[in-house]
């Protein structure tokens, strides 16, 4: 049974920011806003620690698929301290969505994210 709450849409909301801010500045402050200090993020790619690194792992996705955003895909469902949710990294220019994945993450007592294991379901071929 889920309990799908504003907790939980909140949380996923400020990571959406945080993976849509393009410059260094807000990506930076987006970062802290979503994550704990000792927040993580892995998924098949990466396995960070820090708000440096996951701002990192954000930029490099940004830079390997520029002009892209990511998107929710369906609600959140969420309980306890636990949120999944689904996205698609869409190109603004012509609506294609070539990867696809879905995150679960784990928030602290404050709602910022302790860690996020992601998965990719789908991904361009030879990625």
């Amino acid at each position: 049974m889920s309990v799908n709450t504003e907790r939980h849409r909140a949380a996923a909301a400020r990571y959406f920011e945080a993976w849509n801010a393009t410059e260094p500045e807000a990506r930076a402050k987006a970062v802290a806003a979503a994550w704990a200090v000792e927040g993580g993020y892995t998924d098949p790619l990466a396995d960070v620690r820090g708000h440096e690194r996951i701002a990192a792992v954000i930029a490099a996705a940004q830079e390997r698929f520029p002009g892209f955003v990511f998107r929710p895909v369906g609600a959140v469902d969420g309980h306890h301290d636990t949120a999944r949710f689904s996205w698609e990294l869409v190109n603004e220019a012509d609506g294609s969505a070539p990867v696809a994945g879905s995150d679960v993450v784990t928030l602290d007592e404050e709602d910022r994210i302790i860690r996020v294991l992601g998965f990719l379901d789908r991904v361009p071929a030879g990625s």
